[in-house]
């Protein structure tokens, strides 16, 4: 067998880069210790980096991943997967972030043996700026992950998820309360997607009579009936985007096998018409019920809940996670603000805590009214206190709170000796003498002296603002 020499190597390899410089699609190729060996002219300009910062250096050397990501390549390299269509964002030796859309397979020799791996990399950087200069300019999906409010640990994994459901285009099932934000995930999910430049479409299933929703949903081929004229329905408008279905639990049986069918055809025919239209659609459908007890009852096919739950995520209640509460209330309080012209700084002590102790019903969005009714009864007051919030909130803390008949004949009656101060200088004393004592115990950390003292961080921090501790007191 005839051995190919240095120079026949150092031809081949001259004359496949010259090849693979014309083509417009970014190639990159490592050898088994992870170093490139092969770095195209288009990978130059995705990259923003020439050729001698890349070839012959370790991709870790050169590029750095997020901590939930890593190199396409070095999976490829060392556990020999292929991969297709894999969105990816890292940054290279300057820190300037890149986005690509990446094939990545292993390299093998004659044996069998991983001997290096190559990328075939699709420059979606710019695309991304457009799109999001574009989002700047239409309300119709003003929502990404950024705009997601909360820290706690339930909405964090929810979001970690979510963002996961933005690397591939199957449908995404979205389930939990009302209120608790499904369609701000469902947009966050799109403008996180390659499909962010196409349509978002959103159709509330049950807003609509059952013989209009069919028409609107594939549309009309004109004289199907009286008055019909040829209109595409929202499967067409949201052509290389996504479709959102709005409380899909509701559409009737007969339609449901009938989008069923569009879904697993990637096709729609028109009320009215013979032939088929080819779509290419995400669809993502939120539900405010558990979909199993759908199914069970009947409300929702088994096989479509199957086709729609391909990716399915539950958005936690606000009660489960009272610790995004402060941020919420933050928020909120800049927005109206804005919106009423108004400078409300923060919230009582007390309205906190009724806040962190309500079960909040209509969640997300309860609380958001809430605040909203309350600053329309404020004028120049800078804090919200517990009577400028609804009644109905106000009754429900009262109930939680008042005394039970048997509680109330053990409370002893007011001593005069007592009375030489107001009441709210005296609980604002003892406040402070267990929050000093809480820390003192605890060394300081405001984490621990929260727990221990039965309330949240944010909330102690709060109180702490009003205080003025020496370090002495610490």
């Amino acid at each position: 067998m005839n051995r190919v020499s240095p120079k026949q190597l150092e031809q081949t390899v001259d004359i496949l880069t010259q090849v693979l410089d014309t083509i417009d699609v970014g190639v990159h190729i490592v050898n088994s210790h992870g170093e490139t060996i092969m770095y195209n002219k288009k990978m130059t300009e995705i990259e923003s980096m020439p050729p001698h910062e890349v070839l012959h250096k370790n991709l870790l050397d050169v590029f750095l991943f997020k901590e939930e990501q890593t190199s396409t390549l070095l999976q490829a390299l060392h556990k020999g997967q292929h991969s297709y269509n894999i969105k990816q964002q890292y940054y290279n030796n300057k820190g300037f972030p890149i986005t690509a859309v990446n094939d990545t397979h292993p390299l093998k020799d004659k044996d069998g043996e991983i001997i290096g791996a190559f990328e075939l990399s699709k420059d979606i950087t710019r695309l991304e700026v457009l799109m999001k200069d574009q989002l700047h300019k239409s309300d119709q999906t003003r929502y990404t992950f950024s705009k997601i409010i909360g820290q706690s640990e339930a909405i964090s994994q929810i979001i970690h998820e979510a963002k996961r459901a933005t690397r591939t285009s199957s449908s995404v099932l979205l389930t939990g309360e009302t209120g608790t934000g499904k369609e701000i995930f469902a947009q966050s999910i799109h403008n996180g997607s390659e499909r962010a430049g196409g349509p978002f479409i959103s159709q509330n299933c049950a807003a609509l009579p059952d013989n209009l929703i069919e028409g609107i949903l594939f549309g009309t081929k004109k004289g199907a009936f009286t008055g019909a004229v040829e209109h595409p329905g929202l499967f067409e408008q949201a052509e290389g985007g996504t479709l959102l279905l709005d409380e899909i639990n509701s559409l009737n049986l007969p339609l449901q096998a009938k989008l069923l069918r569009a879904i697993q055809e990637k096709t729609i025919r028109r009320v009215g018409d013979t032939k088929d239209t080819p779509v290419d659609v995400r669809i993502i459908s939120t539900m405010n019920e558990d979909p199993f007890e759908a199914v069970s009852n009947g409300r929702l096919r088994k096989d479509l809940f199957y086709r729609l739950g391909v990716v399915s995520l539950y958005i936690p209640p606000l009660k489960d996670r009272y610790g995004d509460i402060p941020l919420l209330v933050e928020h909120f309080l800049a927005k109206f603000n804005k919106r009423f012209q108004m400078q409300v700084d923060w919230i009582s002590a007390d309205v906190l805590e009724l806040f962190e102790q309500y079960e909040w019903p209509g969640n997300v969005r309860e609380l958001e009214h809430v605040i909203e009714s309350a600053m329309n009864i404020m004028s120049t007051e800078r804090q919200m206190e517990l009577y400028h919030l609804p009644m109905h909130i106000r009754r429900r803390f009262t109930a939680q709170t008042e005394p039970t008949a048997g509680e109330a004949e053990h409370v002893s009656e007011p001593k005069e000796t007592f009375l030489h101060k107001p009441l709210k200088e005296h609980l604002a004393e003892v406040e402070n003498y267990y929050i000093k004592q809480a820390l003192t115990v605890h060394k300081g950390n405001i984490s621990q002296a929260a727990k221990a003292l039965g309330i949240s961080r944010q909330n102690l921090q709060y109180r702490l603002k009003k205080m003025t501790l020496s370090e002495e007191d610490l």
